[in-house]
């Protein structure tokens, strides 16, 4: 793990992990949305202060892939959700994500839903948020990007529209951040599966999405040519799809010409955690109790893809064998979120060395 070639790596290793058992012990007294900001913010600090480098020297298992025509240095990479901003990428990719993906953030600042909006099913390892897209918009977010300095991996811009922008004019918020973060970003992901912004898993539609990926297909051409780069265009599907629907848009994806899938968002079924008192909160459920219905979801785009689109596989990878799994599906990439608040960095360590090796679909 952390501390390779080092005698007391092993030692290394309890002490982190318990010291992040203790931070968590504390951290889950408090809500967790507070929690959250303090986490970052704590982040932020250790990082700028070079305690994040001692802590956290270079993964032991460096496994790099090629994806996308992206070079990624492992195939675990770090969920929109977390850094809606942007400004905690250096030290979260000190922690071993190969990946870090911003968002979701919107052309103008949004405040979010109501609070509170976040609920930890401790039980069950998961989580239900109804955060709803809060975030300080797609200039902000471009600035933060900037500003990082010490991450060398893959930096992925999760976009989507603002919540009072009708359906029949989200193309121009899409558009907005496409243009805005196309010369910072390494991949964009359209976000068209969140359960919390009124409306939008509308997008979804067969002839809504082939409408919307066109449109952005014509913008990515366009700015590859002004900016000499080709950045990658993915769209995240949620994973309350039935066969006939992953089908559709299969075909959507294939003809239009789609170079990515993140698959899944939360889903909005409660039969996994049913009994549990925060059962019944409003928004989308992630963690542990979403790993057999994403893999499943996985499986189904990759047997439609036959290998022609890669697909970015997340939701309730809470061990290396779920991750192994997502990739067995016939997913090429990896995301962790709600485990990964649950376990900390031993999570993305486990997860690359037990991908390392694995071919790539």
């Amino acid at each position: 793990m952390f501390g390779v070639g080092r005698p007391a790596g092993l030692v290394h290793v309890r002490r982190v992990s318990d010291a992040y058992d203790l931070a968590r012990s504390l951290l889950f007294r408090l809500d967790a949305e507070t929690a959250h900001h303090l986490s970052l913010r704590g982040l932020r600090m250790a990082e700028n202060s070079g305690l994040l480098k001692l802590l956290f020297p270079a993964p032991e298992c460096i496994a790099p892939v090629e994806v996308m025509g992206l070079r990624f240095p492992n195939r675990v990479g770090l969920a929109a959700g977390l850094d809606k901003e942007g400004n905690t990428i250096d030290a979260l990719g000190r922690l071993g994500f190969g990946f870090v993906e911003i968002g979701t953030i919107t052309p103008r600042p949004q405040a979010g839903n109501p609070k509170p909006r976040l609920f930890r099913l401790v039980e069950h390892e998961a989580i239900i948020n109804r955060m709803g897209f809060n975030n300080p918009g797609i200039q902000a977010g471009v600035e933060n990007v900037r500003r990082s300095k010490a991450f060398g991996g893959v930096i992925g811009f999760n976009i989507g529209k603002n919540k009072d922008t009708p359906n029949e004019n989200a193309a121009d918020d899409y558009l907005a951040c496409l243009k805005a973060a196309y010369p910072v970003a390494d991949y964009i992901a359209v976000n068209l599966s969140s359960p919390n912004t009124p409306g939008l898993r509308d997008l979804q539609g067969e002839e809504s999405s082939a409408r919307l990926l066109e449109q952005l297909k014509k913008a990515q051409e366009a700015l590859s040519k002004e900016h000499g780069k080709h950045v990658p265009l993915l769209f995240k599907v949620a994973p309350d799809l039935d066969p006939p629907h992953v089908a559709a848009l299969a075909r959507v994806f294939l003809e239009g010409g789609l170079d990515g899938l993140i698959a899944t968002n939360t889903t909005l079924d409660r039969a996994p955690v049913a009994g549990h008192p925060r059962a019944g909160e409003a928004g989308g459920l992630s963690g542990r109790p979403l790993t057999q219905r994403s893999t499943g979801i996985i499986r189904a785009f990759a047997g439609e893809f036959g290998g022609r689109i890669p697909i970015i596989g997340v939701g309730g990878i809470s061990s290396a064998g779920d991750a192994v799994n997502k990739i067995n599906a016939g997913a090429s990439l990896v995301q962790i979120y709600s485990s990964f608040i649950y376990q900390g960095p031993r999570l993305v360590s486990e997860c690359v060395r037990a991908l390392d090796g694995m071919p790539v679909e």
